[in-house]
């Protein structure tokens, strides 16, 4: 480490460190997160001019998808892979499955990380109290406020927790791949709220952003669980506990 810095920046800045290298960047990598949201959170409140973008990107869309019902039932399906039914039946069975097999702290992973972040979003949604778009013809219906969208933060919590538990059963050459396929998705499912027209850009964009604030935030405290319970740093492409690929039967 680097001499003149203080002893409480060179064990932050030590990979070997308890609470080192990754655990920082880590916090760093939700602090960078946050701040656009928390740009985003000021805009909506306060009428700036992104929520006039917003008017007219959903104006531009609607225009483009209301007529179009094979749009429409494109966006139907990529918004249904971004309900809550779907995520209890597709992370609860992959809870299930790693449980039955030994590995429950991966189960407790992919379980509370959804759960707190749909809670984080709920609580969002009501202190903001943002109203949706509103169309004389509206194309679908939704419950619930506008900011932050529910659909875009639950794809981006969801399927990153389930990716990061099942990255270790991935071929290394296919990891890339993975990731790039779960960003795709997860911008489609984010698209789709729009093609509905039930949310504006920044809800979206801002359901993106917070989630992945929380996914990091999740992710660094499994990851200092890890290292309680005395086991190896990893980096991140090798998933939440690469261990469970070599034990698995």
């Amino acid at each position: 480490m680097k001499r003149g810095l203080p002893e409480w920046a060179q064990r932050r800045l030590d990979p070997t460190q308890r609470y080192g290298l990754r655990l920082t960047l880590f916090g760093l990598a939700a602090v960078l997160v946050a701040v656009p949201f928390s740009f985003l959170l000021l805009q909506v409140l306060g009428t700036g001019p992104v929520t006039e973008v917003d008017r007219d990107v959903a104006q531009a869309v609607y225009d483009v998808t209301h007529d179009s019902q094979i749009l429409i039932a494109i966006s139907r399906v990529l918004s249904f892979l971004g309900v809550p039914p779907w995520f209890y039946l597709t992370i609860g069975a992959s809870a299930l499955w790693f449980y039955k097999r030994g590995f429950w702290r991966v189960s407790l992973f992919l379980v509370a990380t959804p759960l707190i972040g749909g809670t984080i979003s709920s609580a969002v949604k009501i202190l903001v109290d943002r109203p949706r778009p509103f169309f004389d013809e509206p194309i679908a219906e939704a419950l619930g406020k506008s900011f932050p969208s529910g659909h875009a933060m639950s794809a981006t919590v969801g399927y990153g927790t389930m990716l990061l538990a099942f990255l270790p059963f991935i071929p290394r050459r296919w990891r890339t791949r993975a990731i790039v396929g779960y960003v795709v998705l997860v911008l489609l499912i984010a698209a789709s709220r729009l093609g509905l027209g039930v949310h504006y850009l920044s809800d979206v964009i801002g359901g993106i952003i917070l989630g992945a604030a929380w996914l990091a935030v999740s992710v660094a405290i499994f990851r200092v669980w890890r290292i309680e319970q005395r086991k190896p740093t990893v980096d991140l492409v090798e998933g939440a506990e690469p261990e469970v690929a070599r034990n698995a039967s």
